[in-house]
């Protein structure tokens, strides 16, 4: 890891001039964060944005094709392929700067940037500039918000005098005119404006202050320079002595009775798991037919598991769920859909739009007919339907159990769609014959799937009790109507996976079914609706869990917080339907979330109305926390250095005249964060509350479970 210098201060206090130089002399990478926001500006103007329209102008932000230049000799900020680098530094642009930096918005997806890049270039990674030595980082923010947990963070400042010198010294070295009351008032109406969004007039904790008003530029460079090197030096005594006693503690742990399961986590390396995630791009095989034809039997036939929930009742299936498969080697993704009706009203009309909205999505239709029952009018609609769309279509005769029923399916030739193929999907009867002829009209590269997404997504699954907005949130965030929401609770039943790009980024969001009160008293499709979530659930990385803002917080939605606790995901908590939420009831909410959900208090915890989409755009900053506290991993070294101090400070109380002692620690898994204590004795579940604070006080995990386990351990016996 390369050491990351943060660096904050008023304008004019020269923290951009020393900030290059000291990226110069110690090899490091130069980000001017202050730069993104006046590119930001000179974007809006250039594309003819009111900046007094805050949405707008997130809007043109969050699209702003900009290439920031990370060498501190020549720091040069692109715009569309456009050097931009002096056009930024006009006063005009100045001038306007603070109305995009005060926006909310604008700050959170250039901060989102700027992390990006301050990480690529402290680990090292492609396209890095310092080959992975770190990054000098200036601008607002970027001690307390961007950057916290970086190397060494310092405030640089200056006199309103000295710094109003410093500015109109700039401007006379550029061949410019100087206007002493302008300067001064725009140098102090910009620390008013950016105030209002940012502290940096004074120094907070952890945050080293560093006055210039009587120093020279060289002078200020060597001590920062120096204040850089002893905060090396000090990380590095840190983790030298942190390496020695962990050294000591291992020595003298081998004192003790270890079993081979001990001596495997000691010398165990934690891996982030990685979920499977359905491979898009193949071609797409849409299920169609009307209620309770044996659609998702025949899905779950193809895949040879229960996946799709089935049940003897019409209705079951609401949304299109799609499933990765293969056949004859060759794989593609099938897609199952609810009944097709005619002339339906309220869910089952949107339950048709959904199988309507696959058929159009799909490279190939398998239609599925009950063979007993004939060709009914909703059969006759749904072969004109697919007439029109012009998709290949291969009919699959349901419900042919024996050699005795295929008179029943030869009747299905008059649908005018070619050859009616029998099939059982109940027992698997003529499925493969069915497969085969699928096989023959579906493409070998797809017309309609989109591109394959990036490697290695994330996968968020919305959860919470029934009716409280998760498919309304997922609809929203994708931006259309991808999944049936209707007020009545329990609409969603099979799991949903879309993929969907948020601020750059593809994410694999996966729409749940509620979680009811008492999974064991459900009955039929509910029952088994319950348990794709908890598999969903386990399948994912982060979990959000919606809770009803307008209503008290119920034991159901603290059990479903708990099935997230106990599956070990990251969590993010939300209060939706917000805009349904009064003064009174904020207040009430606040009280219930102290009360109730105290022992989540870690998880990041956001506000927003799925149905208007207001406030949606916070969710990724939410997410990535989760996922970085899930994935923190703490050094053995530092680990033990800091439970020795914790235990010195604060000591196990004694129990049965006998005080248990931690003898070693160590992080055996990550995702979520599994720390194994050594000790001489049991850990009271106070104390391991204890340690569990205070390890979030000290390294983070914000949004994760950090699963403490406590191996007592004898001394081994003197022969």
């Amino acid at each position: 890891m390369g050491i990351v210098v943060a660096i904050d201060g008023p304008s004019g206090s020269g923290k951009s001039t020393v900030s290059k130089r000291v990226a110069t002399e110690l090899g490091l990478a130069y980000l001017d964060t202050g730069a993104m926001y006046r590119a930001a500006a000179w974007w809006c103007e250039h594309e003819g944005i009111n900046l007094a329209d805050a949405a707008a102008v997130a809007r043109a932000v969050a699209a702003m094709p900009l290439d920031m230049g990370v060498d501190p000799q020549a720091p040069d900020v692109v715009c569309d392929g456009v050097d931009i680098t002096r056009a930024i530094r006009e006063p005009h642009v100045a001038a306007v700067v603070s109305q995009v930096a005060t926006n909310l918005d604008v700050r959170a997806e250039l901060a989102r940037l700027q992390r990006e890049i301050i990480r690529t270039e402290a680990q090292g990674l492609e396209r890095c500039f310092s080959g992975g030595a770190g990054i000098v980082a200036e601008g607002r923010d970027v001690t307390t918000v961007i950057a916290p947990d970086a190397t060494v963070r310092l405030l640089i400042t200056a006199s309103e005098e000295a710094r109003l010198a410093r500015r109109a010294g700039d401007l006379q070295a550029a061949g410019k005119s100087v206007n002493a009351t302008a300067l001064r008032d725009q140098v102090v109406r910009r620390d008013r404006d950016d105030a209002t969004v940012s502290q940096f007039l004074t120094a907070p904790e952890g945050v080293t202050l560093v006055d210039t008003s009587q120093m020279s530029l060289e002078e200020t460079v060597e001590h920062v320079l120096g204040l850089i090197e002893a905060r090396v030096n000090e990380d590095a005594e840190r983790d030298a002595q942190d390496l020695l006693r962990t050294r000591a503690l291992r020595a003298d742990l081998e004192g003790y009775e270890l079993d081979e399961e001990d001596l495997v986590l000691l010398g165990q390396d934690g891996e982030l798991p990685r979920a499977d995630a359905v491979e898009p791009g193949l071609p797409v095989l849409a299920v169609l037919g009307r209620p309770n034809v044996g659609k998702s039997t025949l899905v779950n036939r193809v895949l040879g598991r229960r996946a799709a929930v089935v049940q003897d009742v019409p209705g079951v299936t609401r949304d299109r769920v799609s499933y990765p498969a293969e056949w004859a080697g060759r794989r593609f993704t099938i897609v199952d859909t609810g009944g097709w009706e005619v002339d339906v009203k309220g869910l089952h009309a949107s339950v048709a739009a959904q199988a309507e909205a696959a058929m159009e999505m799909a490279d190939a239709v398998l239609l599925v007919v009950d063979a007993q029952v004939g060709v009914t009018e909703s059969d006759a609609q749904i072969v004109r339907m697919l007439r029109r769309s012009g998709k290949p279509v291969v009919v699959a005769a349901n419900k042919v159990d024996s050699p005795a029923q295929e008179g029943d399916a030869a009747a299905l030739w008059g649908l005018g769609l070619g050859e009616p193929h029998s099939v059982s999907a109940l027992h698997g009867r003529g499925s493969g014959d069915v497969l085969d002829a699928v096989m023959e009209v579906l493409p070998e590269v797809s017309a309609v799937a989109g591109p394959a997404p990036e490697a290695g997504l994330h996968r968020i699954a919305l959860v919470g009790r029934p009716n409280v907005g998760k498919s309304s949130l997922l609809n929203s965030i994708a931006g259309a109507q991808r999944v049936v929401v209707n007020e009545v609770a329990g609409t969603t039943r099979d799991p949903v996976d879309e993929v969907i790009e948020l601020n750059g980024r593809q994410w694999v969001f996966v729409d749940t079914a509620g979680i009811r009160r008492r999974v064991r008293q459900a009955r039929g499709a509910d029952y088994y609706a319950v348990l794709r979530t908890q598999g969903a659930i386990e399948k994912a990385e982060v979990a959000v869990v919606l809770l009803d803002a307008s209503e008290p917080v119920t034991e159901q939605d603290v059990r479903v917080i708990e099935q997230v606790l106990d599956a070990g995901r990251a969590l993010v908590l939300v209060n939706n339907k917000w805009d349904l939420v009064d003064e009174e009831r904020q207040a009430m909410l606040r009280r219930e979330v102290e009360q109730d959900l105290a022992h989540v208090s870690w998880a990041p915890h956001i506000n927003l109305a799925a149905r208007t989409g207001w406030h949606t755009n916070r969710l990724v900053r939410a997410l990535d926390a989760a996922l970085e506290g899930w994935t923190t991993r703490v050094p053995t070294g530092r680990l033990n250095g800091f439970l020795g101090e914790l235990q010195a400070a604060a000591p196990h109380p004694v129990r049965g005249g006998k005080q248990p002692r931690i003898l070693f620690a160590t992080q055996v898994q990550v995702a979520p964060p599994r720390i194994v204590i050594f000790t001489t004795g049991f850990l009271d579940a106070g104390y391991r509350r204890f340690i569990e604070r205070r390890l979030r006080e000290e390294f983070g995990f914000v949004g994760t479970p950090i699963q403490i386990g406590v191996r007592v351990r004898e001394k081994r016996q003197r022969r």
